[in-house]
């Protein structure tokens, strides 16, 4: 099993005529994810190497069986993009679009969280199950397939720690990332629940970084309800209080969002965090060898 995206994925890719679109939406096709369709308003009847484009993604939806949508749209348009996507049916929706405004991204949280969607996204790298389907702009090459479940809220660390396991001879079930954002449609827990469930999974790496409190959040949620082991790597020790660091919701205030409170959290539920992304990978060797 994966979670998230599998062999089951029928792919739309919302701005496919895009230039984005295009290029990572025909590489994600190239590594043998099912892209059934694309959908760029004004554009229906055309086609990008083969695959249709439709005005709609409800056109999406009935004439192609898309099940899931990748949003590759200019920030300013993200929000009814992802409107319209769950409008349609869509069961799962990934922006990769940076900048999307806050407040929009609390309207949509707020609409779609009743309905049963799986969102991952904005501002995020995607989400790939090594072996069925990527969907986003992770490279997939750096990755095998395993039983190591990665979550992060960092796309360049997840490509890191990923290649780290593959150079171990380990691999991955899913991995997820869940992006920058101060408001973001997947938090940790919602990625640690699917981890939990899901039996080709074995052990999962949560990958943080300074800003907010979903590590804590996070790590009194492993305490309670996982009985798959964590483990976690947390960046930014070295940042400046106040001073966003990358990501938007990088940010820290006096004590709160600390690489070290959140370290502190998650150790005290026993939940091992490594200083460096190859100490990570290397206790991930240690607990699975």
């Amino acid at each position: 099993m994966a979670i998230v995206v599998d062999n089951d994925t029928r792919l739309v890719v919302q701005g496919l005529t895009g230039s984005e679109g295009r290029f990572h939406g025909l590489r994600n096709r190239a590594y043998g994810t099912n892209l059934v369709a694309g959908v760029t308003p004004g554009k229906g009847g055309q086609d990008v190497d083969g695959v249709p484009v439709f005005d709609t993604v409800a056109d999406a939806v009935d004439k192609a069986g898309a099940n899931t949508s990748l949003i590759f749209v200019p920030a300013r348009f993200a929000g009814d993009a992802m409107y319209e996507a769950i409008d349609a049916g869509i069961e799962t929706v990934i922006c990769i679009t940076e900048h999307v405004p806050v407040h929009d991204m609390l309207g949509i949280y707020t609409y779609f969280r009743p309905k049963g969607v799986t969102m991952v996204g904005p501002n995020c790298p995607g989400v790939l199950s090594p072996g069925k389907a990527n969907v986003g702009i992770i490279p997939a090459e750096i990755f095998s397939e395993g039983v190591v479940g990665l979550v992060s809220r960092s796309g360049t660390l997840t490509y890191q720690i990923g290649h780290e396991l593959t150079q171990l001879g380990l691999g991955n079930s899913t991995i997820v990332g869940i992006g920058g954002d101060p408001i973001v449609g997947s938090s940790f827990i919602d990625i640690l629940e699917k981890f939990e469930a899901d039996p080709e999974t074995e052990l999962i790496v949560l990958v943080g970084e300074i800003g907010g409190d979903e590590e804590e959040k996070a790590a009194q949620y492993i305490g309670e309800h996982m009985t798959t082991p964590v483990l976690a790597y947390i960046a930014g020790f070295s940042a400046p209080p106040g001073k966003a660091m990358g990501h938007a919701g990088a940010i820290i205030s006096g004590s709160s969002g600390t690489a070290v409170a959140k370290k502190e959290a998650l150790e005290a539920k026993g939940i091992e965090v490594g200083a460096t992304p190859t100490e990570v990978a290397q206790l991930v060797a240690k607990r699975l060898k």
